[in-house]
Formats: C-alpha cells, structure tokens, sequence
C-alpha cells in the first residue's frame, strides 16, 4: 500500500470542498489527519500543482478573511473566485462564514 504524501492529503480535502463553500486552514488541517498545522496547509496551497483541479480558492483564515497572498493572484483573484460560487461576504476581506463554511 502506498503512503500518502502531507500534502496530497491536503489536496484531497481541498479538492472535497463544495463549490459555493469554504473550508478554513484549521478546519483542512484536521481532516487531513495533521490538528494544528495549518501553516502547512497554507504552505502546501501554495505550492498548489492543480490550482484548477484543486480550488484552493475555497480555503480561508479562521475569521473568513481571504489569504492577501493567496498564490495565484492575491486576495482580489481570490474574492472573484468565490463570488463566481456565489460565496457570500461580510466585507471585502471576509467571507460569511456562518453561511458558507463547508460542514465537513
């Protein structure tokens, strides 16, 4: 049986992820089996081979508040991306969590 990289399973949650929901860095960290390491996710998001396949877009901070150096175009791409889901925010750097967090 073959291992599962710390990254590929953050990608596989990522990638479970519903379009129109977001998941926090914690919250990826846990289902991927690594509680408190969600710096790795973010770092493992951002070295992202399949942005397109892997919506990274979907994960934000704890308080709903986009990634301002979100890999592939910073916050503004990333806000574009989430409002094409129909993703609902509080302001232009937060994300209604209570309405739009991924109940994994």
């Amino acid at each position: 049986m073959e291992k599962t990289s710390a990254a590929e399973r953050v990608y596989e949650v990522v990638r479970a992820i519903p379009k129109g929901k977001v998941a926090t860095y914690g919250q990826v960290a846990r289902l991927a089996g690594m509680p408190r390491a969600a710096r790795y996710v973010g770092q493992a998001l951002h070295h992202n081979p399949t942005p397109i396949e892997t919506p990274c877009h979907r994960v934000v901070f704890s308080d709903g508040c986009l990634a301002e150096h979100f890999g592939f175009g910073g916050a503004s791409v990333q806000r574009q991306l989430l409002e094409a889901e129909d993703v609902v925010f509080v302001d232009p750097m937060h994300v209604d969590l209570a309405s739009c967090r991924w109940d994994a």
